[in-house]
């Protein structure tokens, strides 16, 4: 029975490190979006621009740049 126990610790034990990297990857999109997002806010705030061109541009800079790290870690 020693050997089933220890089998069945290490696949929970490899399920939990596969969601903490997932969690933090989300973490890490989340603010690589938010930085990008917030500073095209403060350009178009100090530009004074009535559409906020610069803020969907690096809004969506961050999402292309968040979709690429989290690819790249997935795949290795």
């Amino acid at each position: 029975m020693a050997e089933n126990e220890e089998k069945d610790f290490e696949k929970e034990g490899k399920a939990i490190n596969a969601y903490a990297k997932y969690t933090g990857l989300a973490f890490q999109m989340i603010v690589i979006i938010g930085i990008f997002a917030f500073a095209g806010y403060k350009i178009d705030e100090a530009a004074h621009h009535d559409t906020k061109w610069v803020t969907t541009a690096l809004s969506l800079a961050g999402v292309f740049i968040s979709l690429f790290i989290v690819i790249r870690s997935v795949k290795s």
